[in-house]
């Protein structure tokens, strides 16, 4: 019987910000820092590594059952590595600049950590629909971080956006920010960024239980004649 305990809506929106794979859970780092110096990379990656994590993970969770204990780890780098060369051999026949951009860092979707990490720790112990909706939430998650990357990096280190141009700034690029140590500042901010908002705390609400046992209800009252 498959785990549905949590809500396939929350497996997916779950990806996003809470369970980031790049910017909480700090995964798949060498293609986050080595494409994103433009933010067509940074969508292409996301969204074959998207594709890759999907298909992987209906298939294993779909043979879950059947692989033996003992050669899942092959099992699921097999898996993996098919959709690895199936979006290679798409890529490189319909967008081959976008399949020369990505270069050796496609194949290395094969070794992942976000694909293989949600093989291993959730596909091989739910459902199809779930496994699915928890690809599509994880795969979001990153796509956007390295669209958001990619976009930052290239605007300022560049000055153009989708090869348009940015005014004054591409008269006057920071070229640091599209070469690796801009990469792993820019990540730090977003990092720091998505950390803050994530650990926001709401307004702490004051309960009042009248002003008998209140410590400041001499006080509360000499601010009322006060104000008026």
């Amino acid at each position: 019987m498959e785990n549905n305990k949590t809500p396939l809506v929350k497996e997916i929106t779950k990806g996003i910000i809470k369970e980031n794979p790049t910017l909480v859970m700090l995964l798949g780092m060498c293609p986050t820092l080595a494409v994103t110096t433009q933010a067509a990379n940074g969508i292409g990656m996301g969204l074959a590594t998207t594709f890759v994590l999907l298909g992987s993970n209906i298939v294993v969770s779909a043979l879950r059952k059947v692989i033996p204990d003992k050669v899942r780890i092959p099992a699921f780098i097999v898996i993996i590595a098919s959709f690895v060369t199936l979006i290679g051999f798409l890529l490189e026949g319909f967008v081959p600049a976008l399949y020369e951009s990505l270069g050796i860092y496609l194949t290395l979707i094969t070794v992942n950590c976000i694909i293989f990490g949600r093989a291993e720790m959730f596909a091989s112990k739910n459902g199809v629909i779930a496994s699915a909706c928890d690809a599509i939430g994880m795969g979001i998650g990153f796509t956007l971080a390295l669209f958001l990357m990619g976009s930052i990096r290239e605007i300022i280190g560049a000055g153009q956006w989708f090869g348009m141009n940015i005014p004054v700034l591409h008269e006057n690029p920071m070229l640091i920010f599209i070469m690796p140590a801009g990469g792993f500042f820019t990540l730090g901010i977003i990092i720091a960024m998505v950390n803050k908002i994530a650990n926001r705390k709401p307004p702490r609400e004051i309960k009042c239980n009248g002003c008998e046992n209140c410590a400041m209800s001499g006080k509360c009252e000499k601010m009322e004649v006060t104000a008026e």
